[in-house]
């Protein structure tokens, strides 16, 4: 069983940054897809971003320009870099990375935006 443990979330002003870490217990440089998920209240959970094993990066249009995801292989992580946040971006931010043969999903971390 793999676990992915999230954490970095919480209250920021607008404007302001986060940096959230996801660690694997499983090397994922074998990962054939990695990505950040949020939801929000009321909302259906949405793709932030995403690596796959080609390389590609993609991003919500939502976030484009102001969140970063990257990754550290050696320390099995996953991190999403969160940049001018908006009141619009406060959700549980969740973690997924799927080997192949199905997908794994964090407990979530909660980040809430608001002065």
């Amino acid at each position: 069983q793999v676990q992915l443990v999230e954490s970095g979330g919480g209250l920021v002003q607008p404007g302001g940054s986060l940096r959230l870490s996801c660690t694997a217990s499983r090397s994922i440089f074998s990962a054939t897809f990695l990505a950040w998920y949020r939801q929000a209240p009321g909302k259906e959970r949405e793709l932030v971003a995403s690596f796959t094993s080609g390389g590609i990066l993609k991003y919500a249009d939502s976030v484009k320009g102001r969140f970063t995801i990257s990754k550290d292989n050696a320390k099995n992580t996953v991190y999403l870099q969160m940049n001018s946040l908006k009141p619009e971006d406060t959700a549980v931010y969740y973690c997924f990375a799927n080997w192949g043969l199905g997908g794994y999903w964090g407990q979530g971390t909660q980040v809430t935006v608001s002065s």
